[in-house]
């Protein structure tokens, strides 16, 4: 059993030499890690794994014999365990990710195409800080047998003259879903910020919309945003709330990372604070780091509705801990909970003028 100081103790499962070597040497760089081994295919990985019992798997998406995803499945039904995913900066790459993602893959770090040891160099920091976010994460047996689907949320039948920002990082592609997946098909306008490399937001925005009951979207610069639509913001750009004469829009720029990240939920949640105040409903989910607490505070000021992810259902409760630790959350809610409570929360001022 790993104790809170002992170093996180990780295998990494890759069938380039080259890889499990560079990958390896970064990991290994890092005190608070150990490589305790490697494996060229899932075949040998399964028996590593039951013989060195690592904290931590790096799985490559692609390899002979089986798949990433497919092993992931295997895993993640009769041996549950936190896995980072090592991927490609390609399309193809995207979208396996996103399913491994959604399958209980922790988190990912997508390898360059080319000047794989150089770049990849540049990259230990992240590797590093996401192999010890997962060992702290929370990591569910998942249901060998498919979910029960929701019922789809009725219409709300009327406006409601708010505006949803969310934002989330590490757990979030599965939690995003959860959280839309309830909402109703007619919901005010809804405005996403989850890190994620340019590359993947157009491939995650479009597995959204072929799920979930509103539009979805990558958003683009000065976009009208309306009901029943989702934006995503794009992995290169800093996404913000404007208005643009009667109407809001979402603006992107690509100045400095904020927060560490671009984009960032501060940026989000800070122009929703400027021109939305109390018509703005804003949640923050499950995420390592503390980007979007200051944001999120302002818009609380604000006047805003402010709600968290609860620590319970969150994978990684970085993000929602430290924002409803300097006071921007209101209230903290489960994932399965949070959609219920952005509707409420955005119906509120119609149900008072009724009363």
């Amino acid at each position: 059993m790993r104790t809170a100081n002992s170093p996180v103790r990780v295998l990494i499962v890759d069938d380039s030499a080259l890889m499990r070597k560079l990958l390896s040497t970064l990991l290994s760089s890092d005190p608070e890690i150990e490589v305790v081994g490697t494996a060229p295919d899932p075949h040998v990985a399964r028996e590593r794994i039951k013989e060195l019992n690592p904290d931590v798997l790096t799985l490559d998406v692609e390899m002979p014999h089986m798949d990433g995803v497919t092993f992931l499945r295997k895993i993640m039904s009769l041996r549950p365990m936190p896995v980072v995913m090592i991927s490609t900066l390609t399309q193809a790459g995207a979208e396996v990710t996103l399913e491994a993602l959604e399958i209980g893959a922790v988190d990912f770090v997508a390898k360059p195409t080319t000047d794989v040891a150089m770049a990849m160099s540049e990259l230990a920091a992240e590797l590093q800080a996401k192999v010890k976010a997962a060992a702290r994460s929370r990591v569910r047996q998942r249901p060998v047998a498919p979910s029960i689907v929701p019922a789809k949320r009725p219409m709300l039948g009327r406006a409601t003259g708010k505006i949803i920002c969310i934002g989330a990082s590490t757990g979030g592609v599965e939690a995003l879903k959860v959280v839309l997946m309830n909402l109703p098909p007619d919901c005010p306008p809804v405005l996403i910020t989850q890190h994620m490399p340019a590359r993947f937001t157009p491939a995650f925005a479009r597995r959204l919309d072929g799920e979930c009951p509103m539009t979805v979207c990558e958003a683009t610069h000065n976009q009208r945003i309306e009901p029943g639509h989702v934006y995503i913001a794009p992995g290169s750009h800093h996404m913000e709330l404007a208005r643009s004469g009667n109407h809001f829009v979402c603006t992107l720029n690509d100045s400095a990372p904020v927060s560490g990240h671009r984009p960032s939920v501060d940026v989000l949640f800070r122009s929703a604070a400027r021109v939305a105040g109390s018509i703005s409903v804003a949640a923050i989910l499950t995420g390592m780091g503390k980007d979007g607490a200051e944001g999120m505070l302002e818009l609380r000021q604000a006047r805003g509705i402010t709600l968290g992810q609860d620590e319970a259902s969150s994978l990684v409760y970085g993000m929602p801990r430290v924002a409803f630790e300097r006071g921007g959350v209101m209230r903290q809610h489960s994932l399965n909970d949070i959609a219920d409570a952005i509707i409420d929360a955005c119906c509120a001022d119609a149900k008072m003028a009724r009363a």
